[in-house]
């Protein structure tokens, strides 16, 4: 079975349903404003995420709208919009699944097959940057809404070392275990992205930003993100309002 077909399908359909009138009556799609960050394990994603919403919360006027951060909380947002059990997030590992282990979790109960899981967490995605002022961790989301408006796009690396200190640090693991940590969660993300989507995380084309987090502190990578998503989300709107001058 081809995700990526029906990922293609869903995609289309929800699309669909956001478009805005612009000023000579014709309708475009609108989204955001929104971030997806896709990293190199151990690069910090998750905290410079979480810094960058409060930045960007800051600016907000009035405070009016409310900035989230989506990494884990993302699959379980699709499992709720799609009345799965949550139970199932536990099995929900990024990684490309063969035909033979979908359908033997499926036969067992353990969990829907790829082919219907994706898709679902695809149209999650767009639902999400369509209501905007989110920040999206994974997933393949910078394929999801690689081409949509109004969705800023950055990449975070870091060197091995770098990398394996962080990834020490955060779960007690010895450097042993933090190599294979960091090894099975890069090969899982590439593979799920590739299969489902047909991207290649490494292409730095994918992305309006890369940034290198051996050099650059989280807390200015997350000002960085800040002040040319902003520029972005500013462009972009320009657009929408010059159609039909």
């Amino acid at each position: 079975m081809n995700t990526n077909i029906a990922f293609d399908g869903s995609r289309s359909l929800v699309a669909s349903q956001f478009y805005v009138k612009t000023p000579d009556g014709a309708h475009v799609p609108r989204f955001g404003p929104a971030i997806t960050i896709s990293q190199q394990t151990g690069s910090g994603a998750h905290d410079i995420a979480e810094r960058l919403a409060g930045m960007l919360q800051q600016s907000e006027p009035d405070h009016l709208a409310q900035w989230s951060v989506f990494d884990r909380q993302l699959v379980l947002k699709a499992l709720e919009e799609h009345q799965w059990p949550a139970r199932i997030e536990r099995y929900m590992a990024e990684d490309r699944r063969s035909y033979v282990q979908d359908v033997m979790d499926e036969l067992f109960g353990l969990r829907p097959p790829s082919w219907v899981l994706v898709p679902q967490i695809a149209e999650t995605i767009m639902r999400l940057v369509k209501t905007g002022h989110v920040i999206l961790v994974g997933r393949g989301s910078v394929a999801v809404a690689t081409d949509l408006p109004g969705v800023f796009h950055v990449r975070l690396v870091a060197s091995l070392p770098k990398r394996i200190n962080r990834i020490k640090s955060v779960f007690n693991f010895n450097a042993e275990d933090a190599v294979k940590y960091i090894r099975r969660e890069d090969r899982g993300s590439r593979r799920y992205t590739q299969a489902h989507f047909h991207a290649n995380l490494d292409n730095d084309l994918l992305y309006h930003l890369v940034i290198n987090t051996d050099r650059i502190p989280y807390s200015e990578a997350a000002l960085l993100i800040a002040a040319e998503a902003r520029k972005a989300f500013a462009r972009d709107g320009d657009s929408y309002d010059k159609i039909g001058d």
